[in-house]
């Protein structure tokens, strides 16, 4: 196939680069209530791919050297409350008749994995890991390249018009001609085609990193997992490789790093790690996640030959590559029957865009609540 990537911006723009890195299988679903919404077949099928999900990311980094600062020591759900470990622990129950690698962390266990005596306990799938998103963005971009696909940058897609049976693709720079068009712009996504922006509500997340700080924060998460909580305004936090502390949680940032956001990390790494005192924030950033109504994904299929694959509900990393894959091989002449759940239509949510703001004027109201 001759495979044309068009990018509005740069490779890892938006979500891409910017997520929390966060390798993790499944959704944001318990498996035992994705078959519930998707049905037996498809949900025993979905629940399989995404099972799978992390292995494959993981053998895509190996296979082709792509330099993400890799770890795949696991990922853990902690829970901050004890009605988030009953969650918890519904979850470990069906991952374990699955035959999944997960383990349920007691409340007395988690200081030893985490560093904290924060939580209440946890939920550690060994399948999963973290990477640095940017570099692994990056990196798909290079070997897509090299096997055959044109990649250009800095073009915007304004117009695609159906013509005798193909499209037509008016950008800013000129015009592409395809047999198969596929909008794969997640909470990204513009008015390009009616009704898709508002198939879903966009959440901001934000993260924000100290300077690297060496040997005093190696008892943090010190084998290496990423974490997220259980909390409605769920909050997350890793490691990278050169040893800086990443909070993050839902909101977009305010000040900077030396706003309410910096306020909100200070006081919630003393809340966790106060041995730690008083650090530096390096920096400070935000991207967006497109959470569906069920959230689950949706692949849609409004025109022939046009298909858009949206909704991964703050699991781009393993659902956009594991979906990439499935679509690759649906646009290569697969059956639709192959995919990992039906083609459903765009259905606009009329209260998306006040639902956004509503959310975030929340999430804002919160963080200052935490941060008094």
């Amino acid at each position: 196939m001759d495979c044309h990537v068009l990018e509005a911006q740069q490779i890892g723009y938006g979500g891409s680069g910017r997520n929390v890195g966060l390798v993790n299988p499944g959704v944001w679903l318990p498996p035992q209530d994705v078959r519930a919404t998707l049905g037996e077949a498809y949900g025993e099928r979905f629940i399989n791919m995404m099972s799978n999900a992390p292995a494959y990311v993981f053998n895509l980094i190996e296979q082709h050297q792509i330099r993400c600062e890799a770890t795949r020591s696991g990922t853990i759900h902690a829970a901050h409350s004890p009605a988030g470990f009953k969650d918890l622990a519904r979850r470990f129950e069906e991952w374990q008749r699955l035959g999944a690698p997960a383990k349920l962390l007691t409340k007395d266990e988690m200081p030893e994995r985490t560093g904290s005596h924060a939580f209440y306990g946890g939920l550690l799938d060994e399948r999963a890991g973290t990477i640095n998103p940017m570099g692994y963005a990056r990196g798909l971009s290079r070997i897509a390249t090299a096997a055959g696909a044109a990649v250009h940058t800095g073009v915007t897609v304004n117009e695609l018009k159906p013509d005798c049976g193909r499209w037509t693709v008016h950008t800013n720079a000129g015009q592409v001609r395809a047999d198969r068009v596929l909008l794969a712009t997640n909470a990204y996504t513009d008015t390009l085609w009616p009704g898709l922006m508002q198939s879903f509500t966009k959440i901001h997340y934000f993260q924000i990193a100290t300077e690297p700080l060496g040997d005093l924060a190696k008892h943090v998460l010190p084998e290496g997992q990423g974490l997220w909580d259980t909390n409605q305004v769920m909050f997350s936090c890793r490691r990278d490789a050169f040893r800086r502390i990443i909070l993050g949680s839902m909101g977009k940032v305010i000040g900077g790093d030396k706003g309410l956001t910096k306020y909100w990390a200070a006081k919630t790494l003393r809340r966790l790690f106060p041995e730690l005192g008083d650090v530096q924030w390096e920096k400070a950033w935000h991207g967006q996640i497109a959470m569906t109504p069920d959230h689950l994904p949706r692949i849609h299929n409004p025109a022939p030959g046009l298909y858009a694959s949206i909704g991964y509900n703050g699991r781009g990393i393993t659902t956009g590559t594991a979906l990439g894959k499935a679509m690759a091989g649906h646009l290569a002449g697969g059956s639709v029957d192959e995919l990992p759940f039906p083609i459903t239509p765009v259905k606009p949510l009329q209260t998306a865009g006040v639902k956004a703001r509503m959310l975030e004027a929340a999430f804002k109201a919160y963080r200052i609540y935490k941060s008094i």
